[in-house]
């Protein structure tokens, strides 16, 4: 709010709940906007900031008390709950936010309004300007401009508090156990799907909401598959087993990929290649600190993969010739890093206001994940290393001098690797 001045509104509702098949509903997730800003989780609900107003500077709309439907669908705070548990000043049932918008938005210059994300709440907010236009001196004046939340909200979800970076090393911690057990279970004749059941359950057990995103798990060519959430293959012995999971935590997840050897031995040409991931991934991270980009990061990892797929005999020529012409990017097409917090690819911008890659700065948590990815049917790669799927991510806190890996303790050397998968 004083980052958005006295003439000025934020206004955000949660997202709908959607229809899984017949009656059935998605598991509800709020928006991560709402609970940066309140911490409240419920659904059909919204939030209104007025840094101008006398009183009632922070609003919640909620959905009213009702009894019955509490014995159905568990209970809700209401209005009186949400001031005494939420820290707003005023809440109302949800039914009056159309009728209250009109008053709220009068006389402001700035609306704070994510477009696009609701198209039902777009048509009334559009619907609502129109008329206040049409009948200024009835209704106030409308607001002159509609701001895109991440220039000012976004940009302190990208810089983490030390409350924030504590939700996190929780994540972090019980993501640890779940990866650490999935490498133990991987035997040949197991399935995915029971890899990712372990994962989840793991999260769970260990007090998380569950997972962040949907947990992968790829064995074989599945590795291959940058977002393969099937899991239903059996893993075989010989192949490699890539899980990408991350628990989340008081609304804050952890992002991170690893890559092992079913049975618990890699092959020479498996290692070969999960070696030079490795190296990739160990000289970005050592990049990183303040004054650093993303682009820069990614940059460096693109020149090292490349000496790697020459090295292997996936390319031929030089790096520089493979880098320009955009042939590395059969085996490797993904960027190496993306913002982290209570969204897997979390809120801000990662452009400055010329364009250019903006700077990390202290306080920032990015992941760092190469990848390495030979398809199947690929007759220009060598035989022995068709189907290899590998991607190392971890999740990298900026300090004030350089860098904190938080996932470093979850195994990835290739040694490390076996002798966990070994138990």
């Amino acid at each position: 709010m004083d980052g958005m001045g006295p003439r000025s509104v934020a206004l955000f509702r949660a997202p709908s709940e959607k229809t899984r098949n017949g009656d059935v509903t998605f598991p509800f997730r709020q928006s991560s906007d709402i609970l940066y800003l309140t911490g409240f989780a419920e659904p059909e609900s919204a939030l209104v900031l007025c840094p101008g107003a006398a009183k009632e500077r922070a609003i919640l709309f909620v959905r009213p008390r009702d009894p019955e439907r509490e014995t159905w669908e568990g209970r809700r705070a209401g209005p009186d709950g949400a001031c005494r548990d939420f820290g707003v000043d005023a809440a109302y049932p949800i039914q009056e936010l159309s009728t209250r918008l009109p008053t709220l938005l009068a006389g402001v210059d700035d609306l704070h309004y994510s477009l696009g994300l609701d198209a039902e709440l777009d048509a009334q907010v559009a619907s609502l300007i129109a008329r206040m236009r049409l009948a200024e001196r009835r209704m106030g004046s409308p607001p002159k401009r509609v701001v895109d939340p991440r220039c000012i909200l976004h940009e302190l979800r990208l810089r983490k508090s030390p409350e924030e970076l504590e939700h996190l090393a929780r994540a972090v911690a019980i993501t640890h156990e779940a990866h650490v057990a999935a490498m133990r279970a991987a035997k040949p004749g197991a399935w995915e799907y029971e890899l990712e059941a372990l994962v989840n359950y793991t999260f769970r057990r260990h007090g998380a909401s569950g997972p962040g995103y949907d947990t992968i798990v790829g064995s074989g060519d599945n590795a291959t598959i940058l977002h393969y959430t099937e899991n239903d293959a059996l893993l075989a012995a010989g192949t490699l087993v890539l899980i990408d999971a991350g628990a989340e935590f008081q609304s804050y997840t952890a992002d991170v990929t690893r890559t092992f050897p079913c049975g618990g031995r890699f092959t020479p040409p498996q290692r070969r290649c999960y070696e030079i991931v490795l190296r990739a991934q160990e000289e970005a991270i050592r990049m990183t600190r303040p004054g650093v980009t993303i682009d820069d990061i990614h940059e460096r990892t693109i020149e090292i993969l490349v000496e790697g797929m020459l090295e292997l005999g996936l390319l031929q020529g030089t790096v520089k010739e493979r880098i320009a012409d955009g042939s590395y990017r059969k085996y490797y097409m993904h960027r190496t890093s993306h913002w982290l917090g209570m969204d897997v690819h979390d809120a801000g911008a990662y452009l400055t206001d010329v364009g250019r890659a903006r700077p990390l700065e202290e306080g920032m948590v990015i992941t760092i994940e190469p990848g390495l990815y030979i398809p199947r049917d690929d007759s220009a790669a060598p035989d022995d290393m068709r189907g290899i799927g590998i991607r190392i991510e971890d999740d990298v806190l900026v300090t004030d001098d350089g860098h904190r890996n938080l996932t470093a303790s979850i195994p990835k050397k290739p040694d490390d690797i076996e002798a966990t998968c070994r138990g």
